[in-house]
């Protein structure tokens, strides 16, 4: 694992790595064992935030850092969610042309394989979903839209994603799902947050 540690303000470090696989496996060992004085981890696509509290300092938590040999597979988590789909989304049949697929089994290899939570960001509530079937794995959209609404539930790259409120976007829209996944009243707010493991199920 290639770390490059940087100094982030007064009471953080930003860790860059090369790949998502290793900002997931450096979150989950962190995660499960946290050295003394850390706080909030914040998972990004090549990047991991790691907040630390006095007596902690920048030195010592940089050192944990880079002390840390993240195990291969992802640790198993307690949190799943399972996420209703009704699969009538405006791109469906373009995801499937694009994967060779036809509608029917895109749905199936949608809700076939648990998805996790890799990071979140793009929008409060919006999680990345990683670990789905890897034929799954299509190009955004040419042009965004400039509207989609919340609850779409879509793909894009290697990821899949649920909108948590209307707005643009350019990601490949497979269905939708009345499930609220950010409510500012809730606690915490973002149902799903790195590590939870996401099911999809299809509804009619």
């Amino acid at each position: 694992m290639n770390a490059r540690v940087h100094r982030c303000g007064e009471r953080a470090v930003l860790v860059e790595l090369d790949r998502l696989e290793e900002v997931v496996a450096l979150y989950d060992a962190l995660a499960a064992h946290p050295p003394p004085g850390i706080v909030e981890l914040v998972p990004a696509a090549r990047t991991l935030l790691v907040r630390f509290e006095p007596p902690a300092h920048h030195a010592a938590v940089e050192s944990a850092v880079r002390a840390v040999r993240p195990a291969g597979n992802r640790r198993a988590r307690d949190e799943q969610v399972v996420i209703p789909v009704a699969y009538d989304g405006e791109d469906l049949a373009e995801v499937a042309r694009l994967t060779g697929l036809t509608e029917r089994e895109v749905v199936a290899a949608h809700t076939g394989t648990p998805w996790t939570v890799a990071f979140c960001g793009f929008a409060p509530g919006f999680g990345y979903l990683v670990g789905g079937d890897p034929r799954l794995a299509v190009p955004r959209r040419p042009e965004a839209r400039v509207r989609v609404p919340a609850g779409a539930v879509a793909l894009a790259g290697e990821f899949s994603g649920i909108y948590p409120r209307e707005s643009p976007g350019g990601w490949q829209l497979i269905g939708h799902t009345e499930t609220v996944v950010w409510d500012i009243t809730a606690d915490p707010p973002a149902l799903l947050r790195p590590g939870v493991t996401v099911r999809f199920t299809e509804v009619s």
